[in-house]
């Protein structure tokens, strides 16, 4: 299970702290094992402040607290605050990543599963598209949308394994892995029944709970290659 920790301090040297911090990141690197750190200011106290830490587990935070190094780290931010900060330990029971999970919806819902009516549930409408294969950037829309998926879906049986999601701010970056079966007519290329794999990223931007805008970059020449369009 998740574990989270949530740091309340106050301090009037918050410059120097976030000193402090960047110096912690440095001396933990290779060992520490925290994988999600933000720190936020109280708007109505410019001295108060909460710093939530994730760990993968309450095992792995208590590994973390151990080390030589946040210990000594620990003992300058306490000189560095106004009193003790308070410690807040919390399994972590929930954890919505709403745009990742809208992204996942995506590739497996739409694309693989061919739910193609959830498309306007999930892009905007002047969704903009960015593909390396188009000979140019144009806004497609939820409809230029359906339009590829309906063409790659007509020449290819295949399936998206999700290998990895990046999330920061309103992107989400996903590496993919596409396998399919060749099974009709792709770019001239006539049915060859041939199993062919390829590789990608995605980046979805997100604007009110919608994919606004997307970027593709896949190996095209990989494919083409298989499929015995090129040398």
């Amino acid at each position: 299970m998740t574990f989270a920790q949530i740091i309340d301090f106050k301090t009037e040297r918050f410059s120097d702290l976030d000193q402090l911090m960047d110096q912690w990141i440095e001396v933990t690197k290779g060992k520490r094992t925290a994988s999600h750190n933000v720190i936020g200011k109280d708007r109505s106290d410019a001295s108060h402040f909460v710093e939530i830490v994730e760990f993968p587990s309450y095992e792995e935070a208590m590994a973390n607290s151990n080390l030589p190094e946040t210990n000594r780290i620990f003992e300058e931010m306490v000189a560095l605050c106004d009193g003790m900060p308070t410690f807040t330990d919390l399994d972590v029971v929930r954890n919505d990543q709403l745009n990742a999970s809208t992204a996942r919806r995506f590739f497996h819902e739409i694309a693989t599963g061919g739910n193609l009516d959830a498309i306007d549930e999930v892009f905007a409408r002047d969704y903009a598209d960015h593909d390396i294969i188009k000979e140019q950037d144009t806004v497609v829309g939820s409809d230029g949308i359906r339009d590829d998926l309906t063409g790659w879906r007509s020449a290819f049986d295949f399936t998206f394994d999700l290998d990895r999601q990046i999330c920061e701010g309103d992107d989400v970056v996903t590496l993919w892995t596409w396998k399919a079966t060749h099974k009709g007519d792709f770019m001239g290329i006539p049915a060859s029944g041939k199993q062919v794999t390829m590789t990608g990223t995605t980046i979805f931007r997100f604007k009110n709970d919608k994919i606004q805008e997307g970027w593709w970059h896949y190996d095209a020449m990989k494919l083409m290659k298989q499929l015995g369009a090129t040398g």
